[in-house]
């Protein structure tokens, strides 16, 4: 069943990801609140998706690594009671040692990835839990599961998008509120320009279209799921792998230390 969606405001929405999910969203009828740092693209793309689609689209110029740009947009979803969707997408990666990147680069991208989702998440919530309707897709990334030399940080951030989205997910069982964690693996967006690692880098046939990965993105939401993996084939992987971390889980609810820890 299709998600019923009234008007989306979807961040980074660009280029890539961000710019994909809008056209989805407008093709469907939702009308747009578009969010990103480029003016110029940002206005081409509502040009563009007004004409081929006839909904009505805003643009919203806020850099959400920045304090301004943060609470611009938490105004913004306060302030417009039609926003019933949130697209948490903004975010941006550092593929390098992390003593290659100074304090504040690290900082930057600490408050894109996670804060700024964060306060967005806290700015539309009690409206969608007064209404009991409404969307929140957070995308994270298979990084979350999953570290490399050179991905501390953003994995750390991605680790803490799933988290706190399946924490939402919990709080908001019983309710009609929709909540998405998405997973991509390798896409093919413009993070890899300054990322430090190139697509070229990448195993042949493992980098995904943005416009793939979106369907996908969406048609696990329409289907119902919590997580989703546009890549993943078979499914039973993320069974078996919740069954794996829920025994780790309870195993360490013994209250005793392990027999290794215990002096003989």
């Amino acid at each position: 069943m299709t998600t019923q969606i009234t008007t989306a405001l979807i961040t980074g929405a660009s280029s890539g990801i961000g710019a994909v999910y809008a056209d989805r969203l407008a093709a469907r009828g939702a009308s747009l609140v578009l969010v990103a740092r480029r003016e110029d693209r940002l206005k081409a793309l509502a040009a563009d998706l007004r004409a081929r689609y006839g909904v009505a689209v805003d643009i919203l110029v806020a850099d959400l690594s920045d304090e301004a740009g943060i609470r611009a947009v938490e105004e913004e979803l306060r302030r417009n009671t039609a926003i019933d969707t949130l697209v948490n997408n903004a975010g941006t990666a550092q593929m390098a040692p992390f003593l290659a990147g100074d304090v504040a680069q690290h900082q930057a991208i600490n408050t894109l990835n996670t804060t700024a989702l964060m306060r967005l998440t806290y700015a539309i919530l009690p409206r969608l839990a007064k209404n009991n309707r409404g969307t929140l897709i957070n995308i994270a990334s298979v990084l979350s599961l999953h570290v490399r030399a050179g991905s501390a940080l953003y994995s750390a951030t991605k680790a803490w998008v799933l988290s706190f989205t399946r924490g939402l997910q919990e709080e908001f069982a019983d309710s009609s509120v929709r909540i998405q964690a998405v997973l991509p693996a390798a896409t093919a967006t413009e993070i890899w320009s300054h990322s430090g690692v190139t697509v070229n880098d990448l195993p042949e046939g493992s980098v995904m279209t943005t416009d793939d990965m979106v369907d996908a993105s969406l048609a696990g939401l329409d289907q119902g799921e919590q997580i989703t993996i546009p890549p993943m084939h078979d499914a039973t992987l993320w069974t078996r792998y919740e069954a794996a971390r829920l025994e780790l889980f309870n195993s360490a609810r013994t209250g005793i230390p392990a027999p290794r820890y215990v002096k003989q």
